[in-house]
C-alpha cells in the first residue's frame, strides 16, 4: 500500500475531516530491530520526514541510514546531542529497556513528543519519572503496545464493557514460547533489566487489564527462573554464560474490586502454551485461545460460555480479519494524529504505570520469596 493510500485509510476512519498537509520532523533513539519497524512504518506515511537518528555505537546510525535509504537523515553518537541540534516533533525511542527512562526524559525536557517502545521501563520508579516529566512537558508520551490496534483485542474490551460477563472475578493470562528465547540485549541485566516479563509479560498483562479498566494491584506473589537461558542445552555457551533474566515468570495478583489474576509468561518451556486466558464473570466467561508465539492478537475464535433460559450455551465469536494496514502502522499513525489534532495518547502512560507496577512488584516478591503489598505513588 502506498503512503497515499494507507493515509486515506485513516482519513476515511475518522469521524471528521482532517488536515494532514503539516509535515512532521521524526527523530530515532537507538538502531537495533525493534527500529526497523519503526522506520520502515514511518516511511509508509506521507506527512513523516525522518530528519536524525542516534546510536551510541559508532558507525551504527550511519549503517543504519544508509540500510534504511533515508541518507538525509542526520547521524548522531548519542541522544543528547541529537536533542540539542534538531527541532524535532516527536521521537521513537527504540533502544534497550534501561536506556527508556532517561532517553524518554531528556526528550519530553525538550519539548518532543514520544513514542516509547514497551516495556515502558525497567521499575515503576523510571515509570513515575517518566510521567512526571511528561506532565511538565505538555507533551504527548505514548507507549508502543500495537495490540490495542488489533479488532480482536477491542473485542475483548467491548465484551467485558457490555455486561455479558457480569462481575469480574478471576482471570488466568499468560503466554509463551516452547523455544523462543531472543538474544543480544534482551538477556542480560545491565541492559534488559527484565527478560521474558517484559518483553511479552507487559503485553499479555496489557490485553485483559486494558479490558477491566486497569484496577489497581493490591498485593502479589511473583516468580521468575531461567532454567532455559542459562543452560548449553538450549542456549549458546556464551548467551548461557551472560544470561542473568528471567525466562518464565508467573504471578498471583489481587486486584481492587475483588479481582484475582493469575498469570504465566515464558520464552522457553517443555510445553506448547501455558493456557488460555480466561476472564470468568458472574454472567459467563470468556476463552480466548493462545498463540503458538505471542503476535499481538488472539489465537483463534473466542467463546462465550453462559446460561439463556436455563441452559448452559457458548457464543462463538468469530476471529476478525482486519483489512488495512497492519498494528505497528496504525500504532505509529495513532501517534501521529495525536501529535497533529491534539488528541489522547494512543496508549497512555498512566494506564501502563500500573501494568509496570505489575511487572516491577513481581520482580520484588520473587527476590523475596513472598507475597507483597503494592505502593502506587499518585503522580
Amino acid at each position: 500500500m502506498k503512503g497515499d493510500e494507507l493515509l486515506s485509510t485513516f482519513k476515511q476512519a475518522s469521524s471528521e475531516q482532517r488536515d494532514y498537509s503539516r509535515r512532521l520532523k521524526i527523530g530515532i533513539i537507538g538502531t537495533g530491530w525493534i527500529a526497523e519497524a519503526h522506520v520502515e512504518s514511518y516511511k509508509r506515511m506521507p506527512d513523516v520526514d525522518i530528519v536524525a537518528i542516534s546510536d551510541l555505537v559508532p558507525g551504527k546510525a550511519e549503517k543504519f541510514a544508509r540500510r534504511y535509504e533515508i541518507e538525509s537523515a542526520r547521524a548522531y553518537p548519542d541522544h543528547k546531542s541529537m536533542l540539542a541540534n534538531e527541532k524535532l516533533d516527536a521521537v521513537s525511542v527504540c533502544t534497550y529497556n534501561t536506556a527508556h527512562c532517561q532517553c524518554t526524559i531528556d526528550a519530553l525536557e525538550a519539548g518532543v513528543n514520544v513514542l516509547l517502545e514497551k516495556p515502558m521501563s525497567v521499575t515503576l520508579d523510571e515509570a513515575g519519572k517518566m510521567i512526571q516529566a511528561e506532565k511538565k512537558s505538555g507533551k504527548i508520551l505514548s507507549i508502543g503496545f500495537q495490540p490495542r490496534m488489533d479488532a480482536n483485542m477491542q473485542m475483548i474490551k467491548k465484551i467485558v464493557d457490555s455486561g455479558a460477563l457480569g462481575t469480574i472475578y478471576y482471570i488466568q493470562t499468560g503466554g509463551g514460547r516452547r523455544r523462543g528465547i531472543p538474544n543480544s540485549t534482551f538477556i542480560e541485566k545491565r541492559t534488559a533489566g527484565v527478560g521474558a516479563l517484559g518483553d511479552i509479560g507487559c503485553y499479555s498483562l496489557d490485553m485483559v487489564l486494558n479490558a477491566i479498566g486497569y484496577p489497581k494491584p493490591l498485593t502479589i506473589t511473583g516468580y521468575t527462573s531461567n532454567f532455559f537461558g542459562t543452560n548449553t542445552e538450549y542456549q549458546s555457551p556464551d548467551d548461557a554464560g551472560r544470561f542473568n533474566v528471567d525466562d518464565f515468570a508467573a504471578a498471583f495478583i489481587r486486584l481492587e474490586g475483588g479481582i484475582i489474576l493469575d498469570f504465566r509468561i515464558a520464552w522457553a518451556m517443555h510445553l506448547d502454551t501455558p493456557g488460555d486466558t480466561i476472564i470468568m464473570g458472574t454472567k459467563g466467561s470468556l476463552r480466548i485461545p493462545s498463540t503458538e508465539c505471542w503476535n499481538g492478537t488472539v489465537g483463534g475464535p473466542m467463546k462465550i460460555y453462559h446460561d439463556i433460559a436455563g441452559e448452559q450455551v457458548e457464543t462463538v465469536i468469530p476471529v476478525i480479519e482486519m483489512e488495512g494496514p497492519g498494528l505497528f502502522d496504525r500504532k505509529i499513525r495513532s501517534f501521529l494524529d495525536a501529535i497533529l489534532f491534539g488528541l489522547p495518547a494512543p496508549v497512555p502512560s498512566s494506564q501502563i504505570y500500573i501494568n509496570q507496577a505489575i511487572i516491577d512488584g513481581i520482580v520484588k516478591s520473587a527476590e523475596l520469596g513472598r507475597e507483597i503489598e503494592v505502593e502506587i505513588p499518585e503522580i
